[in-house]
């Protein structure tokens, strides 16, 4: 099954809903097994680089994507009990990569390159298994990842109280 996510779709988690930008964000392609595929078109809605929803995982255990092509980042955020972020973590993504989301990070995929950003998860499907409330609620994770006069930057969400340092991570 092909899910279609539209521009629509996105500006409840938008640094800026009414700046013009992508059409059709990203597509998923979901698997019988627990296996899927997610697509994500290049480009800019406004000065963000295009993203996925992002959410939290309603069941615990690690979800591992693969890159299979394009360049893009990995935004992985753990929150406290009142919501506000504790820790927020990326990863920048090249092809051939694997990377680990622990239990309890929410995490979004974000289009930093020229080309399409595909990347293969290994994520249940089914329905109650991600959890996009904590994402709607604060319109977005704490850092907004922008285009910083063609460089990669992170603007701060002002619906957060809390904006903790990020760490990079490299993943092979």
């Amino acid at each position: 099954m092909i899910e279609t996510r539209t521009r629509q779709d996105l500006k409840d988690v938008l640094m800026d809903p009414k700046a013009p930008g992508v059409k059709d964000p990203y597509f998923v392609i979901r698997g019988e097994a627990g296996q899927n595929i997610t697509v994500l078109t290049p480009g800019l809605n406004g000065n963000e680089f295009n993203k996925t929803y992002g959410h939290f995982h309603n069941y615990q255990g690690v979800e591992i994507y693969h890159v299979v092509y394009g360049q893009g980042v990995l935004l992985m955020q753990r929150n406290d009990e009142m919501g506000e972020a504790k820790e927020v973590k990326v990863v920048s993504l090249r092809p051939g990569m694997t990377v680990e989301i622990p239990s309890g990070y929410g995490h979004a995929l974000i289009n930093v390159g020229k080309t399409y950003l595909v990347v293969i998860d290994n994520s249940p499907t089914g329905k109650n298994v991600h959890n996009f409330e904590p994402v709607k609620e604060k319109q977005g994770f704490a850092y907004y990842v922008v285009d910083k006069r063609g460089e990669v930057g992170f603007e701060p969400n002002p619906n957060y109280r809390m904006h903790p340092q990020i760490t990079t991570e490299s993943e092979g």
